[in-house]
């Protein structure tokens, strides 16, 4: 064959193209990103509608029924699961693997305009896209006070957890998301003198009208005086709870009826549907979530540095601080160490079968070389490919270093059968591996045959094993 003669024949070449895989295969696996399983894609849209004061049963009969009717024509759907809680309710519509976000998006968003009887007082519904791949979180965090006093304010823990925590954590390269547990969210709450709007004959929806009315801020245009224009904008968003108890309600020859004459409004906090507390005293819980192809590592170390430094500034002057509790990179790291050891000691067990059976120590020396090399040129591949480093590409490797290892020990015995007649190195290595290579060509394609069309399944299961099909390829 042409290839083992021109192999052979140009020892310099062979040589030099082995060392730039190497070198390349290097540089592939430290840039590689590396996580504990691959990504699976499932196009996903969700549906968040909030109706304030409505029970589960409310949300379910009068909006999440309104809108499956309609949803569930929509083309390409899969899955569609409904979600009811006080005030709110979410739909999750889960797509066929490969359409494209923005399709779905706009096919949601259209079905949702036909959807008609909304409540009053409840919200317009906002549609959201995105994959179900950037929604498990890598990350726990808490945040507590750093002394266990009972006088400090839990409930100020919220805003800090919001307006710093989060945006500091969702600042950090390959974030996609953090979300915040525990603690009160704090909101203009408006006592009703239910004896009041009685006599003045005014109901509860009225009222609500008219403070939805006037909370917005209206451009009014803008006029030219001279050589100078001016924008207009008449302000009228609430700042204080006064300002809402100075709404008028109502208006007529009796006079005005503010909601200061039937309610109260003040500052207090959202009923907590959930607690977080450590060692009996409320805490935080942040987390946080990777963007898809993120090196894990990566965002950790950059986590891990958002948490030391916002530990030493701003949260040591408030008395709080940031304890990571649950950190990904751990089983991730443990996982993949086990893997990689397992090839190892595969590997050397391997080598040692070798030097047992064939006692030569160049043979063993070239089958050695050859399963490292083989890995590296595999970590090219994968990194063009846009791929990356988990449990399920390092077991195809494993299995892959096996194949190799049986047919280089195939051809490098009918090598040495042929130096046991006499022939030179040249002459033996041609003609050893010319007797061999269509057999162990074979039975390499027997076994690529068998992996090799799970790269082409498009659903859960062939996204998942694909990357073992790419390495055993």
């Amino acid at each position: 064959m042409k290839l083992i003669e021109s192999s052979i024949r140009r020892p310099v070449t062979v040589a030099v193209g082995v060392l730039f895989v190497a070198l390349f295969g290097l540089i592939a696996l430290f840039r590689i990103p590396v996580q504990l399983t691959p990504d699976v894609d499932r196009p996903v849209v969700n549906v968040s509608t909030t109706w304030p004061g409505a029970s589960p049963e409310e949300v379910e009969r009068e909006v999440i029924q309104r809108q499956e009717e309609k949803l569930k024509s929509v083309e390409g759907l899969v899955k569609m699961t409904s979600e009811s809680s006080d005030s709110r309710g979410v739909l999750n519509l889960e797509f066929k693997v490969g359409t494209a976000p923005e399709s779905s998006l706009l096919k949601v968003s259209n079905k949702l305009d036909q959807v008609t009887g909304y409540p009053l007082d409840s919200e317009r519904p906002v549609v959201t896209s995105g994959s179900s791949t950037n929604t498990g979180w890598i990350t726990w965090i808490i945040l507590d006070a750093l002394l266990e006093r009972d006088d400090v304010e839990a409930e100020r823990f919220r805003d800090v957890a919001e307006d710093e925590v989060k945006a500091a954590l969702e600042r950090v390269p390959g974030v996609a998301q953090s979300n915040v547990f525990g603690g009160w969210e704090r909101e203009l709450q408006i006592v009703v003198d239910a004896a009041a709007l009685a006599s003045h004959g005014i109901t509860i929806s009225e009222m609500t009208t008219a403070i939805r009315a006037e909370n917005v801020n209206i451009s009014a245009g803008s006029f030219d005086e001279g050589k100078r224009r001016y924008v207009v904008r008449t302000v009228g968003e609430f700042s204080r709870p006064e300002d809402v108890e100075a709404v008028v309600i109502r208006s007529d020859e009796n006079g005005r009826i503010f909601v200061g004459d039937v309610a109260r409004a003040h500052l207090g906090y959202k009923r907590a549907l959930a607690a977080v507390r450590i060692q009996g005293r409320p805490a935080i819980a942040i987390n946080a979530t990777r963007e898809p192809g993120a090196n894990v590592l990566e965002v950790m170390e950059g986590i891990r540095a958002t948490i030391v430094t916002l530990n030493e500034g701003t949260l040591r002057r408030q008395g709080l601080y940031l304890r990571q509790v649950y950190d990904e990179t751990e089983y991730i790291s443990s996982a993949i160490d086990l893997v990689r050891s397992n090839i190892v000691v595969g590997g050397l067990l391997a080598i040692g079968v070798l030097f047992v059976f064939l006692r030569n120590f160049g043979s063993i020396v070239i089958i050695a070389m050859a399963i490292p090399i083989s890995m590296v040129g595999t970590f090219l591949v994968m990194s063009l490919l846009g791929r990356n480093i988990n449990v399920i590409s390092l077991a195809g490797m494993a299995f892959a270093i096996g194949m190799l290892v049986d047919n280089a020990i195939v051809a490098l015995e009918n090598i040495f059968r042929h130096r046991q007649m006499g022939k030179s190195a040249a002459v033996a290595a041609h003609e050893g591996v010319a007797e061999v290579w269509g057999a162990l060509l074979a039975s390499t394609l027997t076994t690529v045959a068998i992996f090799l069309p799970v790269i082409f399944v498009e659903d859960e299961a062939g996204q998942l094993f694909r990357d073992i099909a790419l390495a055993v390829s």
